[in-house]
């Protein structure tokens, strides 16, 4: 069966099982429930069948952090034994659907980088009370892998797209799994987003998305790319699936008039779109299309409003769900895993004040079979959790706004405490009915928990979701603002204490909140939330450069002075002084999306104007909390801090591991330090250069090392030449790897005039002029601007630095084309020292990105000779491979 879900980017946290530790604040009807419970590792989790349904695989802690084991299905699951032994919580894991592998995911300390990895689940430990060996597929460093198809004609392969090559933009790689041999099949230089492969498991349809953030899906029909479709960057489309003959794509698109989501047949021969449904009640976009993985048919769509509705397709499968359904009135049924040949299930039953349960079902038998409860502890305590109800308030405009409310049990809903639980995104992501372990902690502590879906929350519509352009700060924040002015018009809220909460951009909402209405709330939560604008869209990791149009529809353009001018505006940090009510900040120092630096500023902001601020820095998360420990010191610190200013309940003991941690995220905010980007002023025109070039052959040693391992050494042979009045440097390595050569051409005045490149069968040839830099590559062509002076690196480089006026820490900002992305790269040089290379005293230069340290390139210059004795670049783009060229 193929499931589509809509992701969405929220901070994500794990939860878990801990005995009661003491307890302060009055008690108001309900036992109080151990942060454990809710923030702690489960006891099982993640179920999946195997393939065949004779195995299951599950999570389970191993050495504190959640990992996969494994048993068969008919022995009990205290017979699993463990398949990995991770350190760091992982992404999501699957079977190959021949059973012979599971493949996993997982980033380095929440820095986003993801590798892949699988490991034999019939494999034995190599010693007792260790676990099989895991390999790393895509073993890169500073590398997102992302996972777009997983064969089922041939499960040893995978389909993964790698942004070795270009931080900005993935290539497509074909992955065995037996071998982890990556094969590059399509190598992205026209900025491709996605990758789409039908049944037959073609790649069919490509993504690229423009500048202005537009997109144009091309069908890939042999080498060639055709114009299919196209939206704009303030619409969405995507290919759900496929018709079962291949012909007809299912297309889900709000283009043009489309206000809501809808799923259309597209025929990718002749383009034409046929609607086939909508939302039946108008109020939702469309939200998800299971199709059978052994027919190839729809068996049923879905819409989630308030609630999830099921549209369904198969008559059989509907049967089955009403079957269940009955089984477990009040509560929300999900396929948790199926086997292939779609007769057994795992199926998870859920609900907004009951704990999860996982049963086993055989659609033959109708057997229905408890398999684990994720957290047997909360199980014993669900008389204790709360209603979550769907409630509708207007905002400053009119607009309507859906949220959620749950109410603490046992206690009438008058003048009560009031947490406002803000999510993440903004752009896409919403809340949803359920359970909710936030809601719920919050609750048990006697608050009100508001989590409204304020405009650009995604699901309902294109006309909200873009209603939040340039509305951060403003209407979006209304949004957030009329709903506690809702519960206090119904007697709900007590108006002098509410508090504020939330991560990513819930963490920048709370900052908004506690600046821009500074007496409507008692104090805030901020966790993970950019604090400057400016430096939030500075910081975006490379790999979002296509949504970066989107980004700054959202926020405002920083290049343009209307942009500006909003990005100030809605900036919690330039109206830090008007922030007077207590504010706990929480960040993950390896956050790739929203840095440690937003913290920082508004911690240093607040602090120097004497404001009531504490800070927890964690050294091993990223964007939110994963490990356990971290999510209870958090928490433990989350409650205390709302206690002492709302009066609710909190826990007052824990584990000596969670206290010890707790202590260790403590921030001392007079420690606290920030260094703004330094304004690189790039020269505008070169000094004059005087190199020594003269019709000669050098010859080097050329060695490689990438991830550790040094290739199979190379030579290199540069040879001098002139070409009328102009010079030729040309550099020809020769090796394991076969033959590279690089060739540049230069000016009487050393001016690079033009370079070309070869390596297996693939050139690339650039031409220079006094402002740009035009590329011819993989029969494509593009431009590369400068703003100053530039100079090439390659061949010839070392001589071009040589002829400057290199003296003890001399230095120079210049520009550089970075071949890897296609734009110009901001360096500065610097002459760091002297060393002795080949007995001979050089100046030792190294030449630095301003963007990336780790983007350097360092030159040992023979004053005499005005060449290179040593050359070492390293190489960002390619896993920070390491080249070392040595004079001979």
């Amino acid at each position: 069966m193929k499931k589509i879900i809509l992701g969405s980017f929220v901070v994500l946290m794990t939860i878990g099982a801990q005995d009661m530790q003491a307890q302060k604040g009055k008690s108001k009807g309900t036992q109080l429930i151990d942060r454990e419970i809710f923030f702690g590792n489960p006891e099982i989790s993640g179920g999946q069948l195997s393939p065949d349904g004779q195995w299951i695989s599950f999570m389970k802690e191993y050495e504190g952090i959640m990992n996969i084991w494994v048993k068969r299905f008919d022995e009990p699951f205290d017979k699993a034994v463990p398949l990995t032994n991770s350190k760091r919580p992982m992404m999501g894991y699957f079977w190959t659907y021949d059973g012979k592998y599971i493949v996993y995911a997982k980033d380095e300390n929440g820095d986003e980088n993801i590798n892949v990895f699988a490991v034999d689940p019939m494999a034995k430990a190599a010693e007792a009370g260790g676990v099989p060996a895991s390999r790393n597929l895509t073993p890169l460093k500073d590398v997102t892998a992302q996972i777009n198809m997983v064969s089922k004609k041939n499960p040893d392969v995978m389909m993964v797209a790698l942004n070795d090559r270009d931080k900005a933009w993935h290539d497509l790689y074909q992955l065995q799994i037996s071998t982890g041999e990556l094969t590059k099949v399509f190598e992205n230089h026209d900025r491709i987003t996605g990758y789409d492969f039908d049944w037959d498991e073609k790649l069919r349809v490509v993504y690229k998305t423009d500048e202005k953030g537009n997109t144009i899906m091309f069908s890939k029909e042999g080498e060639t790319l055709k114009p299919l479709y196209d939206f704009i960057v303030t619409e969405q489309a995507y290919i759900a699936g496929w018709t079962p003959d291949n012909k007809q794509a299912y297309l889900v698109s709000n283009k043009g008039d489309l206000n809501l989501s809808t799923l259309h047949l597209m025929d990718v021969a002749t383009k034409n779109i046929t609607k086939l449904e909508s939302d039946p009640k108008n109020r939702v976009d469309f939200g998800g299309l299971s199709l059978s993985d052994l027919t190839h048919e729809i068996l049923y769509t879905s819409y989630t409003d308030d609630k999830t509705d099921i549209v369904w397709k198969n008559k059989t499968w509907e049967a089955n769900y009403k079957y269940l359904k009955s089984k477990f009135p009040g509560r929300e049924v999900d396929i948790a895993s199926v086997t292939k040949d779609e007769k057994k299930f795992l199926i998870a039953i859920s609900g907004d004040k009951y704990a999860s349960e996982v049963y086993f079902y055989d659609v033959d038998t109708k057997e229905l079979k408890l398999q684990y409860i994720p957290r047997p502890k909360l199980k014993a305590v669900e008389k204790d959790l709360a209603e979550m109800k769907s409630v509708r308030y207007k905002s400053s405009d009119g607009l309507e706004i859906p949220a959620y409310l749950t109410l603490p049990v046992g206690v009438p809903a008058k003048n009560l405490p009031v947490v406002v639980l803000v999510h993440g995104g903004p752009k896409g992501p919403r809340d949803y009915w359920g359970f909710n372990s936030y809601a719920q902690f919050l609750a048990n502590r006697g608050y009100a928990v508001l989590q409204p879906n304020f405009r650009a929350s995604g699901g309902y519509g294109k006309k909200f979701l873009n209603a939040g352009d340039l509305q951060w700060g403003k209407l979006m924040q209304d949004d957030i603002t009329w709903g506690v002015k809702y519960l206090v018009s119904q007697g709900i809220a007590n108006k002098d204490k509410v508090a504020i909460m939330g991560g990513s951009y819930g963490g920048y909402a709370t900052l908004a909140g506690l600046a821009f209405t500074p007496d409507l709330y008692a104090c805030g939560v901020d966790i993970v939330g950019p604090s400057n604008i400016f430096t939030l869209l500075e910081s975006i990791p490379a790999y979002w450069e296509a949504g970066r149009a989107m980004l700054y529809g959202m926020c405002g353009d920083p290049n343009t002075e209307a942009g500006k001018q909003r990005i100030r505006e809605a900036s919690p940090l330039f109206s830090a002084d008007k922030i007077v009510k207590p504010l706990l900040i929480v960040q993950g120092a390896n956050d790739p999306r929203v840095k440690q630096a937003e913290a920082d500023q508004i911690v240093i902001a607040l602090r120097d104007k004497g404001k009531k601020v504490s800070y927890l820095l964690a050294d091993d998360e990223g964007h939110g909390f994963r490990k356990p420990v971290n999510n209870q010191a958090m928490f433990a610190e989350t409650e205390r801090f709302l206690s002492g200013i709302l009066g609710g309940r909190y826990q007052d003991g824990m584990p000596q591991d969670v206290a010890e941690r707790l202590m260790q995220l403590k921030v001392d905010i007079n420690t606290v330090k920030y260094e703004p980007k330094k304004d690189f002023k790039i020269t505008k025109e070169l000094p004059a250069i005087a190199a020594n070039l003269k019709p000669q052959t050098i010859n080097y040693d050329f060695k490689i090392e990438l991830q550790g391992q040094a290739l199979p050494p190379m030579t290199m042979t540069r040879t001098i030449s002139q070409k009328g009045a102009n010079w030729i440097v040309k550099d020809v390595s020769k090796g394991a790897m076969g033959e590279m050569s690089d060739e540049a051409e230069f000016s009487p005045s050393f001016a690079i005039a033009n370079r070309s490149m070869s390596q297996m069968g693939q050139s690339i040839s650039m031409s220079f002029a006094k402002e740009k830099m035009t590329m011819n590559a993989a029969g494509q062509q593009m431009e590369v601007p400068f703003t100053g002076a530039y100079l090439s690196d390659g061949a010839g480089l070392d001589m071009i630095v040589a002829g400057l006026p290199l003296a003890k820490d001399y230095s120079l900002a210049f520009e550089m084309p970075d071949v890897m992305t296609g734009k110009a790269k901001q360096v500065t040089l610097k002459v760091v020292g002297n060393e002795k290379i080949n007995n001979i005293d050089c100046f030792k230069c190294e030449i630095v990105s301003n963007d990336n340290a780790n983007d350097i390139t360092t030159l040992w210059i023979n004053p005499s000779s005005k060449m290179a004795e040593k050359m070492i670049q390293v190489l960002p783009a390619m896993g920070n491979a390491k080249l070392t060229i040595d004079k001979k």
